[in-house]
C-alpha cells in the first residue's frame, strides 16, 4: 500500500511519511538482521536478502498468526534498508487494546493482524494531537475479526500475554543464518 506514495517521493512528488507496524513477538523489521536467509525452516527455497530473525526463529504462538513468519519480504526489506520508512514494533496486548477501541468506535471488529495497524494509527493521531500538527493518516484493515472472536474472548478474560525478545535471544536466532 505505500510503495505508490514512497515511489511519488522518489520521482519528486510530496514526501509521505511511512511507519510499518510489526508484533513484537516477531519483530523482523525493528530488530532482525538484513542479511540472506531461507524463507523456509526447511531450508528447501532460495536464499533471499531480507530482514530476518533466522529461518530457525519460532516466536511463542500468539493471535496475530499471519504475522509469526521469520523474515520480512525482499522488497519491503530493501526500502526499508534504503531508509525510506521507519518501523515500529508493538505487544499484542496494545494492539488488541487498540482494536476493541477501534470496534466501538467504528462498529468493525478488526482481524487480531489488523490490530497492530490500528495501533500504529492511533499512536500517529496521538503524535499530531500532542503536535498540534493535522496530518492525513492512510492505514490498512486489512480484515475483520468475526472468525477471531476467540482471542478477543481471550484478551477480555485476561489470558493473553505479551513477549518480548532479549538481545541473547536474538542473537541465538541471527546465530544460524547462512555465510555469504
Amino acid at each position: 500500500m505505500a510503495f505508490p506514495f514512497i515511489g511519488h517521493a522518489l520521482r519528486g512528488g510530496q514526501k509521505s511519511r511511512v511507519v510499518a507496524v510489526e508484533p513484537s513477538a516477531c519483530p523482523s523489521l525493528t530488530r532482525g538482521k538484513y542479511a540472506y536467509d531461507y524463507g523456509d525452516t526447511a531450508h528447501m527455497t532460495p536464499l533471499t536478502k531480507m530482514h530476518t530473525l533466522g529461518a530457525h526463529f519460532t516466536p511463542p504462538g500468539f493471535h496475530a498468526g499471519g504475522l509469526r513468519y521469520h523474515g520480512m519480504a525482499p522488497l519491503v526489506s530493501h526500502v526499508k534498508e534504503l531508509g525510506l520508512f521507519e518501523a515500529v514494533a508493538y505487544t499484542q496486548k496494545e494492539c488488541f487494546e487498540a482494536g476493541v477501541l477501534f470496534a466501538r468506535a467504528e462498529g468493525i471488529v478488526p482481524a487480531p493482524e489488523a490490530n497492530h495497524a490500528v495501533k500504529g494509527a492511533i499512536e500517529e493521531a496521538l503524535r499530531c494531537k500532542r503536535e498540534g500538527k493535522q496530518d492525513v493518516i492512510l492505514f490498512n484493515l486489512c480484515g475483520h475479526g468475526h472468525f477471531d472472536m476467540a482471542a478477543y474472548t481471550a484478551y477480555f478474560a485476561g489470558q493473553l500475554s505479551d513477549h518480548e525478545y532479549s538481545e541473547e535471544e536474538l542473537a541465538m536466532a541471527l546465530s544460524g543464518l547462512p555465510s555469504i
